[in-house]
């Protein structure tokens, strides 16, 4: 579950990425985010994982207050959110193994619980036959699903998706926005921020639409 109320965003600069935002987005929804290049999309996820801080305004994810939070709590919300980039963030001196492997390892947990839930991970993007390979390796498409893999590794209740087919095909593209889909239906709250339509024409979600750091569309709850 997020919720912003009246959430804005000012940069030091003096530049207001948001501005008044609310909205609500259920537990196991899924919603775009849309909106041109600089409508504060981007800012708006960040504040979600606490990389940016609310200027103004109160943000709820998972029952937590992410306005108020020390940062002594930060690390244990970002473990409950996985988030997917557009450009993959992989180490390429590492295996899809153990790039995938990297958050359960910085979560101090066991090496066999590691191999179970990375190879279960690999294989829900069908990748698991590739798990010694590194990512130069590997087609971009792949190189994505390596990175929701790793996102979703922990098992989050929450995945974001920054611009996550920006960089592929159509056909891929597809692939890669149904396997955030199929996420959904087990029961993830999943929020994609994207400039490719024609998945909301596909997949008939609801649509979150910012412009110039307000928030135009999708206030109110709009299901497709």
């Amino acid at each position: 579950m997020i919720q912003f109320a009246q959430v804005s965003k000012r940069y030091e600069s003096g530049h207001e990425a948001l501005r008044n935002v609310s909205f609500f987005l259920e537990k196991r929804e899924m919603a775009f985010l849309i909106g041109r290049s600089g409508a504060g999309k981007s800012t708006l996820l960040k504040l979600i994982i606490r990389v940016e801080n609310v200027t103004q305004g109160q943000l709820i994810v998972n029952e937590r207050n992410v306005t108020r939070m020390k940062d002594r709590h930060i690390p244990r919300l970002r473990r409950e959110i996985g988030v997917v980039f557009q450009n993959h963030r992989l180490l390429h001196d590492r295996t899809v193994f153990d790039n995938v492997a990297l958050p359960l390892v910085v979560s101090g947990v066991g090496h066999r619980e590691i191999g179970r839930r990375v190879r279960a991970a690999l294989d829900k993007v069908d990748l698991l036959s590739k798990e010694r390979l590194y990512p130069i390796m590997l087609s971009g498409g792949e190189q994505q699903r390596v990175g929701i893999a790793r996102a979703v590794v922990n098992r989050p209740p929450v995945l974001l998706a920054d611009e996550p087919t920006g960089n592929l095909d159509p056909l891929l593209s597809d692939e890669i926005m149904d396997i955030f889909h199929q996420f959904n239906q087990f029961g993830v709250t999943v929020l994609v921020a994207t400039h490719e339509y024609r998945h909301i024409d596909r997949l008939r979600k609801r649509v979150l639409e910012l412009d110039n750091g307000r928030l135009v569309r999708g206030a109110s709850e709009e299901h497709g």
